[in-house]
């Protein structure tokens, strides 16, 4: 193999494939990146064989000559050192020339590395997917999405199936849920498709959030198709693999409220400075808990004690306030969460009683809402 290739377009493709590789991993050749060049560009490969990501520099782009190949071939360099090395060359050209034994030599400017290569014929083959069943959304869609769900998703083994995000696709519709069991988050978006898909699948967590660091802010579509394992995000010059999740997730729609006791609006952007000022004292415990009361006059009362600090109570005036009265506490750290994943100035809280579990959403769209647990205070 033997090609040079501007360093600018390298290193943005090998920051991309990096996300997916691992220093832990029991297969040794996944710690690199696979280089392949053929005579359309070049394509480099990363993967940790749950993500596997996969990134394409074309000869040109808008007339911008990125790749010129003098001879066809591929290799495999460690990840780690050929990022570093890439990052910090010198010059905008770069050299890559491999030679027997897999000896890969980077050339840029004046400077020369040497770096052993493996065989890339012993690299895993990506999964092939028929793309038959795809739809798509735009990438800044997608990229909200994930924001708004990804955040809910459990962080704790013991229900492995709760650390994904469960997408569901029917009647041109997907829609996103995440639970860790004491707060979960809803997203529902149109999507496009040439026929009506329908899909039931969990995604890693970790994943979208990989996923959502590569995209581009911009609406360029993004095309998804997924298998019974796997799932694929295809984006300009770009494919993104993730396994799926095995299991049934469970059924969260039974567990979303439809009637309310209280109901409150309130301006998203105060009632989150005010529960983020009283969350100042309870951040040292573990048990970050503040206690929310109706007053007359449709004002809220927020407070929050920790025995050994202090206290902190502050007024705040709703926009509006139906209702029974109600004297609630819950987790500060997940009622900040889901205020900063909904969208929109006003946002409607609605209670059924001290313990159940209650739901935000903004004013006027069903497509997003936020559940969150109670906490028991005796």
């Amino acid at each position: 193999m033997n090609i040079s290739i501007d360093r600018e377009a390298l290193a943005k493709s090998v920051q991309d494939v990096m996300k997916a590789v691992s220093t832990r991993t029991t297969i040794p050749i996944l710690t690199g990146i696979k280089l392949t060049a053929t005579a359309l560009g070049v394509t480099l490969t990363g993967s940790d064989s749950d993500i596997s990501i996969e990134s394409f520099i074309p000869l040109e782009k808008e007339g911008k000559l990125l790749v010129d190949v003098k001879k066809p071939g591929s290799i495999v360099l460690q990840a780690r050192f050929f990022a570093e090395i890439v990052k910090k060359l010198p010059q905008q050209t770069v050299e890559i020339e491999t030679e027997d034994n897999f000896l890969t030599i980077i050339r840029s400017g004046h400077s020369e590395f040497r770096l052993n290569g493996l065989n890339a014929d012993e690299y895993p083959r990506l999964p092939q997917i028929e793309e038959e069943n795809m739809f798509q959304i735009p990438a800044d869609l997608l990229k909200a999405v994930i924001r708004q769900t990804v955040f809910a998703v459990s962080t704790s083994e013991t229900r492995p199936i709760l650390t994904g995000v469960n997408w569901k696709v029917e009647h041109g519709e997907l829609v996103c849920t995440a639970t860790d069991s004491h707060r979960l988050a809803m997203r529902k978006v149109k999507i496009e498709s040439e026929r009506d898909v329908s899909y039931n699948v969990v995604i890693p967590g970790k994943s979208l959030n990989e996923l959502s660091k590569i995209l581009d802010d911009d609406n360029r579509p993004v095309e998804i198709v997924m298998t019974a394992n796997q799932v694929l995000f295809k984006a300009e010059h770009l494919l993104f693999f993730s396994r799926l999740l095995d299991g049934n997730y469970p059924e969260t729609a039974r567990l979303i409220p439809t009637d309310s006791k209280t109901t409150m609006i309130v301006n998203a952007k105060e009632f989150l400075q005010a529960i983020d000022r009283a969350s100042l004292l309870a951040r040292e415990g573990r048990n970050n808990v503040v206690k929310l009361t109706t007053l007359p006059g449709g004002m809220l009362e927020i407070s929050s004690i920790s025995p050994e600090i202090g206290k902190v109570t502050e007024q705040l005036q709703t926009e509006s306030l139906e209702g029974e009265e109600l004297n609630i506490s819950f987790s500060a750290k997940y009622m900040m969460d889901a205020l900063r994943a909904l969208d929109g100035t006003d946002i409607q809280i609605s209670f059924t009683g001290a313990m159940r579990p209650f739901l935000l959403r903004p004013l006027h769209t069903d497509s997003m809402l936020q559940l969150i647990l109670p906490v028991r205070t005796y």
